[in-house]
């Protein structure tokens, strides 16, 4: 009697987006009012604002925290943020205007991404899909040996 190979399916998992082929922001930098909340936390606490949306958006949470080492004029941390968000959610830009923004108002710029994080993470859509089979059992081809005993068992001092 041949024996047939048991089949297993995992569980499959799939993320998709509904707002896939946005090619702009969600909003604009000067749409701080459109949510309150990341409004005020930029104007009131913006470190925190920043550390979060750093956090939620992969990087480390204390990242934002080197700019206080560059003073008041240059933003790097913000500027390669704005640039990544942009590139990894294919929005329409350039480095230029990032550069722009960052340097025109640098928390707006933080509210704007924390905005767009906020409205992709809400757009989000999880599928999971589960395919179940029968599984084919069979038995043993060959005799099972029960005086088979473990090494440690018939000698104690290994």
């Amino acid at each position: 009697m041949m024996a047939h190979p048991a089949v297993n399916v995992q569980p499959a998992m799939m993320v998709t987006t509904t707002n896939v082929t946005s090619t702009q922001w969600s909003s604009g930098v000067c749409d701080c009012c459109e949510d309150m909340g990341i409004c005020c936390c930029g104007l009131w606490c913006p470190y925190c604002l920043m550390c979060k949306t750093s956090e939620e958006f992969g990087e480390c949470l204390c990242l934002p925290l080197l700019e206080i080492c560059f003073g008041g004029m240059l933003h790097p941390i913000t500027l390669s943020m704005r640039s990544s968000m942009r590139e990894r959610f294919h929005i329409q830009g350039s480095i230029q205007d990032d550069c722009c923004s960052v340097f025109c108002c640098t928390v707006c710029v933080w509210c704007q991404m924390a905005r767009e994080l906020k409205a992709r993470r809400n757009s989000l859509v999880v599928v999971n899909t589960v395919h179940h089979q029968p599984q084919a059992f069979s038995q043993p081809t060959q005799a099972i040996n029960t005086s088979y005993q473990p090494l440690q068992q018939m000698n104690p001092a290994y």
